[in-house]
């Protein structure tokens, strides 16, 4: 078969047989052939087997067996598993597909014995069951972490890995370093020099193990101590997948299995909270999806007309929700320079999915956001789905200028849907990714002018600048000079760049959008959203109210950039050459042109507003300085940005529909208490008016009869 396609025999009807090698085989049922290549989605897949074998294929799961092993059968439960599958058998004439019922999941019907002949049904029976008991949940957790090199998809992929390997190699761990571009752990136990370090190689955009020490000095047990790590989302990740074929897959087996592989001792309230917490990440979202965000997408287009939204379902219990209010989108277009910042942010409020954010800024710097999604992860799928509904949503033909990490495939997405636009990286990664190249030998004195000749180097207006920069940080260490310029200088440096940033370079977005909905208790999606949307409203409410009191024609940050430039600028000489050039004098020589807005220095044209050297030219020529300056910074331009409100969406806490789906009020969820104490005793909602405690002795305010301090006389005299 050609590569990327196969061509697959799906099965069903039949039943399997464990041969006495372990392996099995299947006979019986009916077949019919299909080609599958790797662009197919698993949904026109399962429309495909529904019309052959006449089905509902909900009730039914989609399994095959890996090319050189046929004991262990593979679930086909997203896309990328269909993928996966199709890239597996790639080299192979067919691939043997089996459409199994969910409650047949137990599958094995019959048992060969020695001889070659089925056992009675009696015993084959026994031997299934137990067969399923004995199926391991995951397999080789034993060498989840090989070694120095071992490369994994981003810092989580290697942070859900090092605790399984911890599990299943009987230590605990803590963690020394623990951010988006490092990883550092070591053994907890006492005296042990076990240790490892991974961190993101900013050149092959991979996350590897860098150090690892090879082997433990103490002496690894499980006990209570290793119960520690199998908390009970743990547990529902690593039952999950099975859970999801398994419905009835009951807490007493969950704990058997995870004692006879791993040695954890779970009692049934541990087990059942965590096939509690998986069952809820299964479906309680998903239910959701199906329910009450339809009914929300309906409030937000009559409340806010002119609002985009867009929700996708899917089979496999995940969802995809995209929101951007009028408001923003009219802000962004008639206020915003064409700048927006890709942010993926991981909720403190609800872990269970995360929130991709297109915010831009307005005259101020400061952040304003223009679209958010709420989706399973952060991967490539999500993003290019996010950019389809983003450019669906604007009305406008401007060149837009993105800022983003360039992680989970965003830069080839970026170019892919908005094809003239351009791609910087932001700032705060750059830094991050740099410090973990830096000798750990070097002191901190060091490091830290290291990290300051890197910010020149982005700000840099012209080539001979950023090279200064380079070659001060190539006395000190050449490879690291050079693993600089190998991260494309012209996607992060002003001297190379050449979209618009205007002086901005990274985002508040994650910090911004965690404050906005910080709580003590995990929200739904509906609540997330809406909680955001009312910070929102406030937000653009208050910075409307404070722009009509301002009288300057630019904005106040950038009209205090202007007068501190103004202040230099009185001090060089100006030389006329043309009514629009001149040649501007200070420990250089720089030429102005009015006409195109241009300086030699680059500063003019990389911030948008004029630098010393056009000011020089203003102050000599007695032209308006608020002429020369980016719109984007003018009081007019920022007041434009906040023109609309976002209107409230009454009701939010109960659907207003005939719909009896829609009848559930949308509470938030009993969790578990957050650790560390709160920060406020929560107010008792029937105690409306707190009475002021009074003394019965000298009836006097702020004491009672026990500690009153009033002597005999004056009471007697106050009585």
């Amino acid at each position: 078969m050609a590569s990327g396609k196969i061509l697959a025999i799906c099965q069903s009807g039949g039943e399997f047989v464990t041969n006495n090698d372990g392996s099995m085989s299947y006979s019986g049922g009916e077949a019919h052939a299909i080609d599958i290549d790797r662009d197919m989605l698993l949904h026109d897949l399962k429309s495909e087997i529904s019309s052959m074998f006449n089905c509902n294929i909900d009730a039914f799961s989609i399994k095959y067996f890996l090319p050189s092993n046929r004991r262990v059968l593979i679930t086909v439960s997203n896309d990328k598993d269909l993928q996966r599958m199709v890239d597996f058998h790639a080299g192979s004439d067919t691939t043997d597909v089996f459409i199994l019922k969910k409650i047949e999941n137990r599958i094995i019907r019959s048992v060969v014995a020695d001889s070659g002949t089925p056992t009675n049904a009696t015993t084959a029976t026994v031997a299934t069951i137990e067969n399923v008991k004995r199926q391991k949940l995951c397999i080789d957790w034993d060498n989840m972490i090989t070694g120095v090199g071992q490369v994994f998809e981003s810092p989580r992929a290697f942070r859900d890995a090092l605790h399984k390997y911890a599990i299943a190699n009987s230590f605990m761990y803590r963690f020394v370093k623990n951010d988006a571009s490092r990883v550092t752990a070591e053994c907890s136990a006492d005296d042990c020099p076990w240790r490892i370090h991974a961190s993101r190689s900013p050149v092959k955009k991979e996350f590897m193990i860098k150090k690892m020490t090879e082997t433990h000095a103490c002496r690894k047990e499980v006990g209570k101590e290793g119960n520690r790590l199998a908390s009970q989302r743990w547990v529902a990740s690593v039952i999950k997948d099975k859970l999801r074929d398994t419905p009835n897959y009951r807490p007493r087996e969950i704990a058997s299995d995870l004692h006879r592989e791993y040695g954890l001792s779970l009692n049934y309230a541990q087990a059942w909270r965590g096939k509690f917490v998986a069952k809820k990440q299964l479906y309680s979202s998903h239910e959701e999806a199906c329910n009450q965000l339809p009914w929300f997408c309906e409030r937000i287009s009559e409340t806010n007309p002119g609002s985009v939204t867009a929700l996708v379902t899917c089979d496999d219990s995940k969802f995809c929700f995209f929101v951007a209010f009028y408001a923003s989108l009219n802000g962004f277009e008639h206020g915003c320079r064409p700048l927006l910042f890709l942010d993926g942010i991981s909720l403190k409020a609800n872990r269970h999915w995360k929130l991709l954010a297109a915010t831009s800024v307005d005259g101020e710097g400061d952040i304003f956001p223009v679209a958010i999604s709420v989706v399973d992860a952060e991967s490539k799928e999500n993003w290019h789905w996010f950019l389809l509904q983003l450019k669906s949503a604007f009305n406008m033909s401007r060149t837009i200028t993105f800022i983003s990490n360039g992680q989970n495939g965003l830069t080839e997405e970026i170019r892919s849907v908005f094809e003239d636009s351009y791609h910087g990286y932001c700032l705060n990664h750059l830094i991050e990714n740099f410090k973990t190249e830096l000798e750990e030998s070097w002191t901190q004195e060091v490091k830290d002018s290291m990290v300051e000749h890197l910010k020149q180097a982005v700000y840099a207006c012209k080539v001979d600048e950023f090279n200064q920069c380079i070659d001060s940080i190539k006395t000190e260490s050449k490879e690291l000079a050079e693993w600089l310029l190998n991260t494309k200088p012209e996607s992060w440096s002003d001297a190379f760049f050449k979209g618009l940033r205007n002086g901005q370079y990274s985002s508040t977005a994650p910090e911004t959008v965690n404050n906005w909905i910080s709580t003590r208790y995990e929200l739904s999606v509906v609540q997330m959203v809406d909680m955001i949307r009312c910070k929102m409203m406030e937000m653009m409410y208050a910075r409307r109210e404070s722009s009509n009191t301002w009288t300057e024609t630019l904005a106040p940050s950038a009209n205090q950039k202007v007068q501190e430039e103004l202040v230099k600028a009185r001090t060089l000489n100006v030389i006329c050459s043309t009514a629009n050039v001149f040649e501007v004098h200070d420990d250089s020589v720089n030429v102005v042109n009015i006409e195109t807005w241009e300086c030699t220095c680059r500063r003019w044209q990389v911030t948008g507003l004029p630098c010393m050297h056009a000011l020089a030219v203003f102050e000599r020529t007695d032209l308006c300085i608020y002429d020369y300056c980016s719109k984007y910074f003018t009081t007019e331009c920022y007041r434009s940005t906040y023109s609309l409100p976002i209107s409230p969406i009454p009701d939010i806490g109960r659907p207003a529909c005939s719909d009896p789906s829609h009848s559930t009020i949308i509470c938030p969820p009993r969790t578990r208490r957050l650790a560390g104490r709160p920060k406020e005793k929560p107010d008792d909602p029937r105690i409306t008016v707190k009475r002021a405690v009074r003394c019965s002795r000298c009836k006097g305010f702020g004491h009672n009869k026990q500690t009153c301090k009033v002597s005999i006389l004056k009471v007697e005299h106050i009585s």
